[in-house]
């Protein structure tokens, strides 16, 4: 059974998911580790735990969401894995952090692409990949049906949906994403966000301003 831990990084709030099980392996789910206290923060839980990290995985590639990217390859030598339609992302961080006043950014570069229906795999746990950009071009979630689990980075949030004002955002794809990816997932299936707190998507139906008209 996959254990949850959650930080929130960095001057955007960002949720950092540390992933685990009782097999002790682990990956990390957008890193948003920024300053040494962070970083801090998140080595030393995995530490304190025991836990091996197997994997880093990036749900999108804006720079909030890879501040620690650079930390956690070095540190444990695992490979970053995410959409190849990020790239361009994570080739931009500098730029694209410079008018946030994030200028330091380290680079980084995936080892390997994931695809929509592909699978990541530690311990005894597996999440399934769903493509769903909108927020960004090569977005994913990733999904754990049987205990009912979905990360769904900067697609939806508890009340909101992510923006699409940002290079390579489109509005009507990011309502079709959620359309056709997200909302035809069980009720109870609980959504963990890139910010904020968590949600299901039943509340999401019922309740997101954005998405009653789906």
């Amino acid at each position: 059974m996959i254990s949850i831990k959650i930080f929130t990084f960095n001057a955007f709030q960002e949720n950092t998911y540390l992933l685990y099980d009782e097999t002790g392996e682990a990956i990390v789910i957008d890193p948003g580790c920024y300053s040494k206290e962070e970083q801090k923060a998140l080595s030393g839980f995995i530490s304190e735990n025991n836990l091996k990290l197997k994997l880093l995985v990036n749900t999108h590639c804006h720079i909030d969401h890879i501040f620690g990217n650079y930390y956690v390859k070095q540190k444990y030598g695992v490979d970053l894995v995410c959409h190849e339609k990020e790239e361009v992302n994570l080739r931009s961080a500098k730029l694209f952090g410079q008018p946030f006043g994030f200028s330091d950014v380290d680079e980084t570069e995936a080892e390997q692409y994931i695809e929509e229906g592909e699978e990541i795999r530690f311990g005894n746990s597996v999440l399934e990949v769903l493509f769903v950009p909108g927020h960004s071009p090569g977005h994913i979630a990733l999904l754990e049906n049987a205990q009912k689990v979905c990360f769904s980075g900067d697609v939806l949030f508890r009340n909101s949906i992510g923006r699409t004002d940002l290079p390579g955002g489109d509005y009507q794809e990011i309502l079709r994403s959620i359309r056709n990816k997200l909302f035809v997932l069980d009720d109870d299936i609980a959504v963990y966000p890139g910010h904020g707190p968590s949600t299901t998507i039943g509340h999401e139906k019922k309740h997101n301003p954005f998405l009653q008209n789906l």
